[in-house]
């Protein structure tokens, strides 16, 4: 349902830095096979980017990279000698360019009439495939803006391909560009095979933004394209990596909302083909990104409010973390960067109040390089809260205004989560989200983490499955009483925000309680039954329901709030994007009618040519004023 909502104002952070100086940031970073250099993606001015090299060992700069002053740069991969490729994007010239930094020189490998993604280099570094979108109609995923629907719907839909370039070889031109896979299979990710004859792809057939639920693992000739099924996982898949013998394939295997909010077990399955094995089943903490180095499997994994890297031995499973912290990691496609021979690991930290930084080092004991934001200064003070619920352990994160005093009642606003599959996870907290708007309001903030989350394995994640607003809404509440017994929370103040799912558990809610005295609800689901026919990803409903909605009518209407309308009485603000594909604004325009007709105090704006979240920056900062506005009318302000 790509239900975790890509929204800019709801999110824990903004483009808007805190301070007078930028927060810094460090995109997309990418270790040397080596493990002595490290490449970032970082703003050079407050409107461009420039790729940076820098000493894995000291921080030091070391040289930029930035042939295009109008280009946007991502996908930067290292080749096994050390070659940096990346990718230029000129969007007025809707053109993505594939390059490869020669030191003094850069080097066009080919140009892209359209949009692509994830350059990898051959074993040999002789080649580089890349995903592509020719002349792609939308941005690529389903939380983008959807196209117009007129015309004939249905017949048409971008189909992301593989192509493969000579690295030594002339430009490709566009119109010359030839992908390799079938134009009717569209490729999520990929990984060569050690040969260098051939991928391992997540793959599927038809609509690539709505069939990724059902997706396969499958085998792809490099030379002719040609397509051999590996698998048919019963889960949903990521992070395809081959073992560098070439017999194995490790994947992450879950219960997934969400292509990119990873999360699930281990799985591995020969190359050859045959039934995938869980490797990590039962593990109490969820698997959020994986890489197979010369050294073995090195993964990533979320523990409750910790981050872990771990060293995974698929016959005997996972041993002690290598490392962890309360702290979310990014790096590259993954959560973090690893050296061939698995020693040397590179991965950008932040939490709350600290931000973010590069950690680079042994695996075991990574130390901090970069210090361009030591001076940062914290919005908020940061509490990890666990409580029991129903034979659950849950997790929520709790912020407040720095130094609030602990005798002052205060309004609280709980923020739930979109998936249902993801988490709310340590980022650091600037000027210009909605966090950081709120608690500079006086209210305190609370990202619960209930059940159907990342964090505590995947029986958890599993247990909202057919019980959407259920368990999960009884473990939010529960977590509310846990923060009300060490913070001076206003019972009498509280309310709820969320994007996406979040949007639905906000609609749903109000038809549950009377707790909460205000709502905000973004892009949220109000009635399953008519949601389903009009969506534009159905297929990730199967999952979680185990039916469609016309072979089980009735689990779709058990969850809808439309047809409790009669119980809510909580004023509610609600917005969504014009061209909104995941959850139509039809959902919002239903739930705002229901409460108007009830006589509930309600709100409802459509912000134009948005999609499943409001990137535009005047419409974000028109939805968090009016987020504000809506609590501080409603919770006494």
């Amino acid at each position: 349902m790509r239900l975790r909502f890509v929204v800019i104002l709801l999110a824990a952070t903004a483009a808007t830095p805190s301070l007078a100086a930028p927060i810094h940031q460090y995109g997309d970073l990418a270790l040397a096979p080596k493990g002595d250099v490290i490449a970032t993606i970082e703003d050079t001015t407050a409107d461009h980017e420039a790729i940076t090299l820098r000493s894995a060992k000291t921080g030091k700069v070391l040289r930029t990279v930035d042939p295009c002053a109008k280009c946007g740069y991502a996908g930067l991969t290292f080749g096994p000698d050390g070659s940096l490729a990346y990718l230029a994007r000129d969007c007025a010239a809707h053109t993505v360019t594939l390059m490869v930094d020669g030191g003094k020189t850069q080097r066009t490998i080919a140009t892209i009439g359209g949009i692509a993604q994830t350059p990898r280099w051959s074993p040999d570094g002789k080649r580089i495939a890349l995903l592509v979108t020719i002349g792609a109609a939308k941005e690529s995923g389903a939380t983008q803006a959807g196209v117009r629907q007129i015309g004939e719907i249905g017949e048409h839909s971008d189909e992301q391909r593989l192509a493969v370039f000579d690295a030594g070889g002339a430009p490709v031109a566009a119109a010359a560009v030839k992908p390799v896979s079938p134009a009717d299979r569209y490729v999520y990710e990929y990984d060569w095979t050690p040969d260098g004859r051939g991928f391992v792809a997540t793959t599927a057939l038809g609509n690539g933004d709505n069939n990724w639920w059902v997706a396969t693992l499958d085998a792809i000739d490099a030379g002719t394209g040609d397509v051999r099924n590996i698998a048919k996982p019963r889960t949903q898949i990521n992070f395809p990596r081959v073992s560098p013998d070439g017999t194995t394939v490790a994947y992450i295997g879950g219960l997934m909302s969400d292509f990119g909010q990873v999360g699930g077990d281990i799985w591995t399955v020969p190359v050859a083909g045959g039934a995938p094995s869980n490797r990590s089943e039962g593990h109490d903490a969820t698997f959020t990104s994986l890489d197979w180095t010369n050294a073995g499997l090195r993964a990533t994994a979320l523990k409750g409010g910790t981050a872990e890297i771990i060293r995974f031995d698929p016959p005997r499973g996972s041993g002690a973390p290598l490392w962890q912290r309360e702290a979310g990691f990014s790096a590259g496609d993954g959560r973090a960067a690893y050296s061939a021979d698995g020693r040397v690991v590179a991965t950008v930290v932040q939490d709350y109040t600290h931000a973010p930084a590069i950690f680079a080092g042994p695996a075991t004991a990574p130390v901090q390089i970069t210090h361009d934001n030591d001076a940062a200064i914290a919005l908020v003070a940061a509490r990890n809260v666990t409580w029991k619920n129903d034979g659950f352990n849950v997790q929520g994160w709790l912020l407040s205004p720095p130094g609030a005093d602990p005798a002052k009642k205060a309004p609280m606003i709980v923020n739930v989560h979109g998936g249902p599959a993801s988490a709310s996870t340590p980022n650091f907290i600037m000027k210009g989200g909605i966090t950081a708007d709120l608690v500079a309001a006086g209210y305190y903030v609370f990202y619960p983490n209930p059940r159907g989350s990342y964090g505590q394995g995947e029986a958890f994640t599993a247990a909202n499955r057919r019980d959407f607003g259920g368990g999960d809404l009884r473990d939010i509440l529960a977590g509310i009483d846990a923060v009300e017994k060490v913070a001076p929370i206003d019972e009498n103040r509280l309310g709820m925000v969320g994007g996406s799912y979040g949007g639905f558990m906000s609609m749903w809610t109000n038809t549950q309680t009377n707790r909460f005295k205000a709502i905000v609800a973004g892009a949220g689901l109000s009635n399953w039954i008519s949601y389903y026919g009009t969506n534009g990803i159905d297929q990730w409903m199967l999952p979680f329901f185990g039916k469609t909605m016309y072979d089980d009518p009735k689990a779709y209407e058990d969850v809808s709030a439309i047809y409790r309308m009669k119980k809510a009485k909580t004023p509610t603000f609600i917005y969504v994007g014009e061209r909104d594909i995941e959850v139509p604004p039809t959902q919002s325009v239903e739930y705002w009618h229901a409460l108007k007709d009830q006589g509930v105090e309600t709100s409802l704006v459509i912000y134009p040519e948005e999609g499943h979240g409001i990137r535009n920056p005047a419409n974000s900062a028109d939805v968090r004023k009016r987020t504000v506005a809506w609590f501080d009318r409603f919770l006494g302000k």
